[in-house]
């Protein structure tokens, strides 16, 4: 079992607030977020929602290398496009992955059907599908009650 860890630190409202995201397992740094660059523009800053493209188009570009592995086909190269819609006061409303890959020797067909396979089995993908989420919160202690 593998488990993976990131942690944000948030300060103030909504609108006026930002927070930092760090990426704790890997150490790959910290990021901004604010409600302003999720809603709008990025102005520099990522969003909950670029990292959850970001985990998609990596965990579909391998479960689609393992899907074509198993079929007796290597790939030379898969590139992964995930775009996550977020519509302010709805949420996320989609995501639109697009694949290209190099496979020599692989008809259409049998690449559109392992693309639909790669799908459907991506973990990523099962997540965003539901998933068992499970919460531990606590209150922080600010001083006398």
């Amino acid at each position: 079992m593998t488990i993976r860890t990131a942690h944000t630190v948030w300060k103030g409202g909504l609108q006026d607030g930002s927070g930092t995201v760090s990426l704790d397992s890997s150490g790959l740094g910290s990021h901004e977020v604010t409600w302003p660059s999720r809603a709008n523009e990025p102005d520099g800053r990522t969003s909950p929602e670029e990292l959850i493209a970001a985990a998609h188009s990596a965990c579909y570009s391998m479960a689609l290398a393992h899907e074509l592995g198993g079929r007796g086909a290597r790939p030379e190269s898969v590139e992964t496009r995930a775009e996550v819609t977020f519509v302010p006061g709805q949420g996320i409303t989609g995501i639109q992955l697009t694949v290209r890959a190099s496979v020599p020797g692989m008809s259409t067909q049998d690449f559109a059907a392992a693309a639909e396979t790669a799908e459907k089995n991506c973990p990523v993908s099962q997540a965003l599908a539901g998933t068992s989420i499970q919460l531990r919160a606590e209150l922080a202690s600010s001083g006398p009650s």
